[in-house]
């Protein structure tokens, strides 16, 4: 098994950082055997694509490749290679992996700027990946179904949407913890209980799954 974890949050002790780790620290020790890779989009930035980029996905458009092994062969230029060690080794540990870890925090009611520029980079060839995918999330508000927020909600809907799109993954397994802003803003003291709630239940949630707990 190969769990592949990875960080997105500007904060270093975020609520997304915090619950991903207990979700890692728990899948590792469930997984003696198992291989852990680690990537912090943040401490290590992912460089947006360029044009070069753009030409290889033509290229893998244009002649039908779907196999991430065939693609090794497709940058011809400079350029082309130069952005293809980019993509290479996020490419190769994403279809490695067994299981994804991802830590998201909410941004502007999407994710942030350091996941999208992983998104982007790996959003090719047009392939099929049987990963399992687990989100540690954490949102400044609530955003859930029937709240006056959920319109809003660009966060899980746009990582379903990728995945789905995409990779073909329509099982998403999202722990979230909401409401943080209750903790800092005082309009917002009063949701503190619901942020309180939301992140017992994802910090015993996150352990219980890792380790092989059915998903409720």
């Amino acid at each position: 098994m190969h769990l592949l974890h990875l960080d997105s949050s500007a904060r270093r002790e975020g609520f997304s950082r915090r619950l991903s780790a207990r979700y890692a620290e728990a899948w590792r020790a469930a997984h003696p055997d198992g291989r852990y890779t680690y990537r912090d989009l943040v401490a290590e930035p992912v460089p947006c694509i360029d044009e070069a980029w753009t030409q290889i996905c033509d290229i893998v458009l244009a002649e039908g490749i779907t196999d991430p092994q065939r693609l090794a062969d497709v940058p011809r230029t400079y350029a082309q290679r130069r952005a293809w060690k980019v993509v290479e080794p996020l490419l190769t540990e994403l279809v490695d992996a067994d299981e994804l870890l991802l830590g998201v925090p909410m941004y502007n009611y999407s994710v942030p700027a350091s996941l999208k520029a992983w998104i982007d980079q790996v959003t090719f060839p047009r392939a099929r990946l049987d990963a399992r995918v687990v989100v540690a999330g954490a949102r400044g508000g609530s955003y859930g179904p029937g709240t006056p927020r959920e319109p809003f909600d660009h966060h899980e809907r746009y990582l379903r949407d990728f995945l789905a799109g995409h990779f073909g993954i329509h099982t998403v397994r999202f722990l979230t913890v909401e409401m943080v802003n209750a903790l800092i803003d005082p309009t917002l003291a009063g949701f503190r209980e619901l942020h309180e709630a939301s992140l017992a239940a994802a910090w015993e949630a996150a352990a219980w799954e890792a380790a092989g707990g059915d998903v409720q």
